[in-house]
């Protein structure tokens, strides 16, 4: 028995020498990982080849000598000094300002301005490296930006056909908000449709003092497309059977350009017709003289006659008067009801200091529901117009209710809140509140709708179906 256990002691210990030896063998015989497998690291970004290009796509148009920013992203050497604010801004996605909620709703917008996370990423790893310039030799063409005092649509209209001066204003150097209200001609003799508007105030003094700008349109017409559903709107039948409106031509605050009309579809100007004016002006520590706001208007040629009319609504988020108590987050809403189909061209909201975030949501009359946009960090400085893209803008139904949600945070937490203390309601002052939508509806004929639907359907089928 002993001789047996010792038999198979030493075929154990001889099958475990043959298996140490085998991979003593193998592990000699294996190229070092070491020396075989280069580690791949990503190189750090650099200004020159990485960064420049973002701040040309998505920063320099703001971030240039005498535009709205305070500093200028042109360069290198003006970029460097703000490389760690830079880093807190993107991280934050407080720059670019860009506040709609992009898991929700309509997500293509034509100005899209906002950094993707790959192009915060890179922002964020190039101020972690130390803000290095790298290569000058990989540094993009500048961009020639237009001259931000010249018409910014210029570059694809030339200059305006039509630019309407209102009356000139003196802003005392200190003192409470003025509202100036003027009403001027616009000097038309002939019916014209419009394909593009812009809004620009005095450059430099006048974008320090001019908080925004309402321009509504006065004229006589027979008829108004839609305006049945809009809140806002001065309609007066008069004696001849014509009605004198007085719809919202444009409106402009900081962060908006002008209105671009998609093809097919603009707003009319009659003969004889008057813009009112509504400025509102704010001082800043020295007088601004004999100020003036233009209105550049874009005709479409004399012969052409667009298909659709799009008008400008201002949609009310609250039902009857607003009410924030103190130290509280409230909610109001407001329906509207489009009277034609139409289709939506943007989404614009606007309050004021305690503004927190807007919602715009579709009831169809079949009654199904559809969030179109919301705001969800609403920012009051910044009254950004969210295009949408055409192969996207909500195409509506005649009676589709639009219901307008607005949420104000009148809390100590908020810190653009001035005293949230104070039982807060509706105002022109920035410390009241206002709490409303600008869209512009461009209504449709009934075979128009039924055409850009089936569309929009067969659009959505594809996508479906494709692999």
């Amino acid at each position: 028995m002993q001789t047996q256990h010792l038999r198979s002691d030493i075929r154990s210990l001889g099958l475990v020498g043959t298996l140490l030896t085998l991979a003593i063998c193998l592990l000699l015989a294996a190229p070092s990982v070491a020396t075989t497998k280069a580690v791949d690291v990503e190189p750090d970004p650099t200004f020159a080849k990485d960064v420049s290009r973002i701040f040309q796509e998505k920063c320099q148009s703001c971030h240039q000598p005498g535009s709205v920013a305070p500093m200028s992203l042109l360069t290198y050497e003006q970029s460097r000094p703000w490389a760690r604010s830079i880093k807190r801004s993107v991280e934050s996605r407080r720059m670019p300002p860009w506040h709609i909620d992009q898991n929700v709703g309509i997500r293509k917008f034509k100005n899209d301005r906002s950094l993707t996370d790959a192009q915060i990423d890179t922002i964020v790893r190039w101020v972690d490296a130390g803000a290095p310039l790298g290569d000058p030799a990989d540094m993009p063409e500048p961009v020639e930006w237009p001259d931000p005092s010249a018409w910014q649509l210029a570059s694809q209209f030339g200059e305006p056909d039509l630019i309407i001066r209102s009356e000139p204003f003196t802003v005392p150097a200190t003192g409470q908000d003025k509202w100036w209200r003027p009403t001027v001609d616009t000097g038309l003799t002939e019916e014209r449709w419009v394909k593009a508007i812009e809004i620009r105030p005095s450059h430099p003094n006048g974008r320090k003092v001019v908080h925004h700008v309402l321009a509504s349109l006065i004229q006589e017409e027979k008829g108004i497309v839609g305006l049945a559903s809009t809140a806002g709107d001065d309609t007066t039948v008069l004696p001849s059977g014509r009605r004198r409106s007085a719809g919202l031509f444009m409106e402009w605050a900081v962060g908006k350009v002008g209105e671009v009309f998609p093809d097919g579809a603009g707003k009319l100007m009659l003969p004889d017709s008057q813009i009112r004016w509504e400025v509102h002006y704010h001082s800043y520590g020295e007088e601004v003289k004999d100020d003036v706001v233009e209105l550049g208007v874009y005709f479409y040629p004399k012969d052409y006659i667009p298909e659709s009319r799009t008008i400008l609504h201002l949609f009310q988020g609250r039902t009857g008067e607003l009410d924030i108590p103190p130290g509280e987050l409230a909610v109001s809403q407001g329906l509207h009801v489009l009277s034609a189909p139409a289709r939506l061209e943007n989404f614009q909201p606007h309050m004021h200091m305690r503004g927190k975030a807007m919602s715009l949501e579709a009831i169809y009359p079949t009654g199904k529901r559809e969030l179109i946009s919301m705001v969800d960090n609403f920012n009051w400085n910044w009254h950004i117009n969210y295009v949408y893209d055409e192969d996207v803008a909500p195409v509506l139904p005649q009676g589709t209710v639009l219901k307008v949600t607005a949420w104000h945070d009148n809390r100590a937490t908020n810190p653009n809140n001035p005293d949230p203390e104070q039982w807060v309601g509706y105002g022109d002052r920035t410390v009241d509140e206002m709490a409303h939508l600008w869209v512009d509806v461009t209504y449709l004929e009934q075979e128009q709708y039924e055409d850009l639907h089936a569309q929009r359907e067969a659009a959505k089928k594809a996508e479906n179906e494709s692999p």
